[in-house]
């Protein structure tokens, strides 16, 4: 059981003391230091420690990054120490007092009731003549009291408290313990064994911190000088520049170069006032000042914006009606609301405000298609991307105030434009968001208002800008999320999906030949058989646009560039490849989608409806099951509001037609009727699946199967009227794509039918309906599959129901 001594008190400790590890701190014998403790395994040694004698053995650990140290992650020598105070703190941690007692030494470090404990050596003893331990303390004592006096942290009274304890020992740990320096110092410090050794390392250290101190103190005072000497250079050009002016001398000043430059910019008379007088306050403004920053950047953007400079437009139909066909394959209606442009801009040499929305699913086009209107007109193009700006300023600009302003969006665009009469593509316009920070929507209001853009205001340059002659396009994918006020300045041009002709005429003429130029082949090395594109497109893309077919093209270009690479160097390199549709499953594996015509067959209770999504059209099977209940209407698939109203509604109009459609009075109070979406996972919403519900409803009741070539979409009443609906172009294409037949719509929604492509017009029969009535006439037939357990119509009504 080793003995340690302190000061005359006598201190026995057992063989095994319990070990406390802490991170980044070294504890000094003499010293009163306050420890959070919040590892389970320092808690448990401090209990111990706490239950017994209070007394433990502090140690720092090699690696604080440790958080389960063992006994090679601790140094071998520490502090035992008595643990004065235990405090729990409210979030779960614990707060622990500890006083250092004396230095010791580990003989042996092992585990014990799960806490690990240490066995001390003997304190070793100090056989240096007292006088030379005199001496030593008083030289660390001198050493400490500069060291104080040149480190700003430390207060100055700390030497008089030190100086007041009589002890050697005390005064040695207390200038250890309030050294700045790294904990590896601290540790080699503590490792001293004896207290002239301990004092000995004191004074080299201290030495060399002296030594730093004051390397620091000398560049301090280097930089002072330097601002001192910079403020008096500043002083001395200033009373140059006076007697400059004074003799009439000016030449050399470079405010007199950015005058001249405003002068000849020819700007107009409004904006060269405003930047004059810029000028004449940067003469007087120190260039040391943040505010000569300001106004200079200032200065810079206002002759960075064009302000007269334009390009002469082409005002030929026909060049640009070549171009755009060079671009893009079909897509005539909006061509031809681009050639009316072109054509009325030639008459009357300028035509302000024209706004276009390109509305479309992706992948359609509509950002290579402001380009090609930029080339047909011959002007710059700029394209500003407006997905996720959720600041008001980001198009208004900041104020400049602020440090780092500069101007908004739309006049950044300007001046990459260079010009005042660009393309400014506003891509991605319904992605704008709105918070605290203001709504970029209300701000695009002014930008996009013919009446209003004459006269935009930015708030860094809070000077009126003329964008009237800009052409503004902008692009959507789903109109209902542009605000009302913005999407009402808009001249919206609708583009749905592509039909699989047009998307085989653009892999040929755009998509196979970029690509493989992309990745290192020749069009005229790879032949295409007739059936590989077809196959392609059918089996392995199912797109409203053509980015995924694009990326399958990609896929089979670097297959056959790797075959060309891998054949390098060989007996017989290839230079030419054939894809055939058989190629295709072993260059991009299965295909997804079955490209064989539809195996459909007529069921109960199940309609396809069509509906309208950011992606363009899509098809939507509805599912209706009844089961044995008291009446409920189960709705299930991720519906919104506006749709389960839609249901609720279909499940009203059905109860009211009970008796003519064959059904009990009371079915709805023996049945429970359950409605499915499937992908369930996908938020569906809005009230173009009412008759959809409403017919897979009156299937599931009266067991009646659904015609399978069958899809239908429009919004249903209470009283069974079929209510107009959107999106019928994107509907169309999507039911054509799927191969169905027969396409239900509202008799409202038939003057839409000359808006749609040749060849979903002819490869679909539409059917124009005012009512459930004639809904249910040609989308149910005739026969009955009966469910005994979950029919819910009359037997003596059968006569009905057949009709």
């Amino acid at each position: 059981m080793p003995i340690f001594t302190r000061e005359g008190e006598i201190i026995s400790v057992a063989d095994r003391i319990p070990v406390l590890p802490l991170r980044d701190v070294v504890v000094f014998p003499y010293v009163v230091m306050p420890l959070l403790i919040g590892r389970p395994a320092s808690l448990a040694a401090l209990q111990a420690a706490h239950e017994t004698d209070r007394l433990i053995f502090v140690v720092a650990q090699r690696d604080a990054e440790t958080q389960e140290p063992a006994a090679a992650d601790l140094y071998r020598v520490g502090t035992l120490a008595r643990v004065a105070q235990l405090t729990t703190l409210p979030n779960g941690s614990t707060k622990a007092l500890i006083e250092g007692i004396a230095r010791a030494r580990v003989s042996r470090f092992a585990p014990s009731g799960g806490v690990l404990r240490a066995t001390l050596a003997e304190p070793e003893r100090d056989v240096q003549p007292r006088e030379a331990t005199e001496v030593l303390a008083r030289r660390v004592l001198t050493l400490f009291e500069e060291y104080v006096s040149m480190h700003r942290r430390l207060p100055a009274e700390l030497v008089g408290l030190i100086q007041s304890t009589e002890s050697h020992a005390r005064q040695a740990n207390g200038i250890a313990a309030h050294l700045g320096i790294r904990l590896e110092m601290r540790q080699q410090l503590l490792d001293a064994p004896t207290l002239s050794a301990l004092l000995a390392r004191l004074a080299e250290v201290i030495a060399g911190e002296l030594e730093l101190l004051g390397l620091e103190r000398k560049i301090e005072e280097e930089v002072r000088g330097s601002v001192f000497q910079n403020q008096r250079e500043f002083y001395l050009q200033e009373q140059l520049k006076a007697i400059h002016r004074e003799l009439g001398q000016e030449d050399g000043d470079d405010l007199q170069e950015l005058e001249r430059t405003v002068e000849a910019k020819g700007l107009p008379e409004p904006v060269k006032a405003r930047a004059l007088r810029e000028v004449r306050k940067l003469r007087k403004t120190s260039p040391l000042s943040p505010e000569a920053t300001v106004s200079r950047n200032y200065l810079e953007w206002l002759l960075a914006l064009p302000w007269k400079e334009r390009t002469d437009d082409i005002l030929d139909v026909a060049h640009a009606r070549r171009i755009l066909d060079e671009d893009h394959h079909g897509l005539e209606e909006v061509k031809e609301r681009i050639l009316d442009y072109i054509a009325t801009l030639s008459l009357v040499g300028r035509l302000d405000g024209p706004l276009l929305c390109l509305a479309g699913p992706p992948g359609v086009g509509k950002t290579s298609l402001g380009r090609s209107i930029a080339r047909a007109l011959g002007r710059k193009f700029v394209r500003m991307s407006l997905g996720g700006v959720r600041d008001e300023a980001e198009i208004r600009g900041h104020r400049r105030t602020y440090i780092g302003a500069m101007p908004g969006r739309v006049l950044q665009a300007m001046r990459r434009a260079e010009v005042v009469n660009p393309v400014i593509l506003l891509d991605e316009v319904d992605k704008l968001g709105q918070d605290w920070r203001g709504d970029p929507s209300a701000a695009l209001l002014e930008v996009l208002d013919p009446e209003q853009n004459r006269t935009f205001s930015d708030h860094f340059v809070e000077l009126d800008y003329d964008l009237s002659q800009v052409l503004f396009v902008t692009t959507a994918n789903y109109l209902p999320q542009i605000p009302e006020p913005l999407r009402d300045r808009m001249e919206i041009i609708r583009l749905s999906g592509y039909l699989d002709q047009e998307k085989l005429a653009i892999a040929r003429q755009f998509l196979v030949p970029k690509q493989l130029r992309m990745h290192g082949l020749e069009p005229a090395e790879v032949t295409w058989e007739p059936d590989a594109l077809p196959t392609l497109i059918r089996g392995y893309t199912r797109e409203a646009g053509v980015r995924d077919l694009e990326r399958r093209i990609g896929r089979v270009a670097r297959k056959l560039a790797r075959r060309t690479a891998e054949s390098q160097g060989t007996a017989s390199p290839v230079d030419r490849h054939l894809v055939s549709a058989e190629d295709l499953h072993a260059l991009l594996g299965p295909a997804p989608f079955d490209d064989e015509e539809q195996v459909i067959e007529d069921r109960v209770g199940v309609v396809n409806g069509l509906a309208y999504t950011q992606a363009g059209g899509e098809t939507l099977e509805i599912e209706v099951a009844t089961v044995p209940g008291r009446g409920r209407l189960q709705l299930t698939g991720t519906l919104g509001d506006v749709m389960k109203e839609s249901a609720s509604a279909a499940m009203s109009y059905t109860r009211s037609r009970a008796r003519a459609l064959g059904l009990s009075r009371d079915f709805h109070k023996q049945l429970d009727v359950h409605v499915h979406i499937p992908s369930g996972a996908t938020p569906k919403d809005g009230p173009s699946a009412g008759i959809a519900i409403a017919t897979a409803i009156v299937s599931a009741l009266t067991g009646r199967p659904v015609r399978a070539d069958v899809a239908m979409t429009g919004e249903i009443s209470l009283r069974g009227r079929v209510l107009p609906i959107g999106g019928l172009k994107e509907k169309a294409v999507a039911a054509h794509r799927h191969l169905f037949k027969h396409v239900i719509i509202p008799r409202l929604n038939a003057k839409d039918l000359e808006e749609l492509p040749e060849e979903v017009r002819a490869g679909l029969t539409f059917h124009v309906v005012r009512s459930m009535d004639e809904v249910l006439a040609i989308a149910l037939r005739t026969e009955i599959v009966v469910n005994a357990e979950t029919a819910g119509y009359d037997a003596d009504d059968a006569d009905v129901r057949a009709h």
